[in-house]
């Protein structure tokens, strides 16, 4: 081999190496998010080609950063390594899904979950689904009190519990029909990359 390990004096040390790769993935997903969002609030819709790339992204980063806690974690930041990574996606994925499915978050939101969890691994996108669901609750309440249409969201929201509970007691299935007069699409974007953040944050305070 023409480099070895034990020849390799030029190495940073071990703790400098991992901080940077740190410093360094907190930038990347931090841009991505930042990415995602502009064109959710620009188009109301998440590109995927920005969502793959932050999968691809996450992927390689668990794969060569050092072994660690995370690389995210305070104490010992580091590779999960690529299987938690795609543990992580996976697990975004398939959690956010019946949201989808109940016609509540777009096929874009979904993905981006996906992506975060390449990055956080799977204990770390759980908690990130939290705090969006929380995030989400509080950018649903702040656009309905601005825009001045919590009767029309309230109507919409009778709408799809009545017909959703008509159709599962008559063997129609279930699933949420939209309402005629929406109230328009919330860029949810936002309330992922807050969640996520936060999540990120909370483990350095």
């Amino acid at each position: 081999m023409l480099f070895s390990r034990a020849s390799n004096r030029n190495l940073l040390p071990p703790w400098l190496e991992s901080q940077l790769m740190q410093v360094a993935a907190v930038i990347a997903l931090l841009a991505l998010l930042l990415a995602v969002c502009l064109a959710d609030f620009k188009s109301r819709r998440i590109p995927n080609q920005l969502v793959l790339a932050g999968v691809a992204l996450g992927l390689v980063f668990h794969a060569v950063a050092p072994s660690g806690g995370g690389l995210f974690s305070p104490t010992q930041p580091g590779g999960l390594g690529l299987l938690a990574s795609a543990s992580g996606a996976a697990v975004g994925l398939a959690v956010l899904l019946p949201f989808y499915a109940l016609r509540t978050l777009g096929a874009g939101d979904v993905k981006l979950m996906a992506m975060v969890g390449a990055w956080l691994g799977t204990a770390g996108v759980l908690m990130a689904i939290v705090w969006t669901l929380v995030a989400g609750g509080i950018l649903a309440l702040g656009a309905m009190v601005l825009s001045r249409s919590s009767r029309q969201v309230f109507d919409n929201l009778r709408f799809m519990v009545t017909s959703t509970v008509v159709k599962a007691q008559t063997g129609g299935g279930l699933s949420v029909n939209a309402p005629a007069r929406t109230t328009g699409r919330l860029p949810y974007a936002l309330a992922i990359a807050a969640g996520t953040v936060f999540e990120m944050a909370r483990h350095w305070t």
